[in-house]
């Protein structure tokens, strides 16, 4: 049996967008430290946004008259260059920022998501390593739902998150070659959005598969008295408040990244 990781926040409620921006820096992290993506996300975001932007200037310059035959055959070459480069990683991009646009919608509409896993593996019922989160939001805070601006509290938590993980050995276990990273939240069961996400009441992956499970709450939430017992899944201890509903299922994002070759060798190699 493992325990779940508990780390507090400093915010008064763990609302939609500290749980967005949580599981946002998450993903970055889980898909780098298992070496699906070159370099930390933020790092290929601004990377590929100014590739495309220069090639969209170059395609511009180009399509003037007047340019030398020498100065077209540059600008025709590193063209070439920067399409090859950012549609290496465009498929990603794009599975990405779907997948997140995806998480805003679930967490709008139920802001008040109580778990949320992100798998890696060849499919979630076989996952080879699970990302589990569990929240306990304190008192209800109301907040304009289309705001997801990020906050002290937010990258607060996120660098919180993160260093749990790597003490608890998150990312160790070598490189597993490409794969995919599955997002599944358990939000109530009338949340439907078929375009986004498929319900998968009856979800279990692999039991033999242990998580990294963060447990994540309130610093100023007053301590309550929750039964706790033992998730069949997992065998980990958990709160039967926080994170087990008879109107809350799994839903399964339509969204799936699928990682990059890695160009760097494993430690166990």
């Amino acid at each position: 049996m493992e325990d779940a990781t508990e780390i507090e926040t400093t915010a008064d409620s763990i609302d939609g967008p500290l749980i967005f921006h949580l599981v946002a820096d998450l993903l970055g992290f889980v898909l780098y430290m298992h070496q699906q993506i070159p370099s930390i996300l933020q790092d290929m975001s601004l990377e590929f946004d100014s590739m495309r932007s220069e090639y969209a200037e170059m395609e511009a310059e180009l399509a003037r008259s007047g340019m030398r035959a020498s100065f077209r055959r540059k600008h025709s070459g590193r063209m070439r260059e920067l399409k090859r480069g950012f549609r290496s990683s465009e498929k990603l991009m794009s599975a990405i920022s779907s997948l997140q646009d995806a998480l805003r919608l679930v967490i709008s509409e139920s802001p008040h998501v109580r778990e949320i896993l992100l798998i890696l593996g060849g499919s979630p019922l076989r996952p080879r390593y699970v990302y589990r989160l569990c929240f306990s939001h304190g008192k209800m805070v109301s907040r304009d739902a289309s705001d997801f601006t990020k906050n002290r509290a937010a990258e607060v938590l996120s660098r919180k998150a993160i260093r749990a993980l790597v003490s608890g050995g998150a990312g160790s276990g070598g490189y597993p070659g490409p794969t995919k990273l599955f997002l599944l939240v358990k939000a109530p069961t009338s949340f439907n959005q078929p375009s986004y996400f498929l319900p998968k009441r009856d979800f279990r992956y692999n039991k033999k598969i242990v998580p990294f499970c963060l447990r994540i709450k309130c610093k100023s939430q007053q301590q309550e008295r929750t039964e706790i017992n033992e998730d069949p899944q997992t065998g980990m201890s958990v709160s039967l408040k926080d994170c087990r509903s008879d109107d809350l299922i799994w839903f399964q994002c339509r969204h799936v990244i699928k990682g990059l070759a890695s160009t760097v060798p494993s430690a166990e190699e």
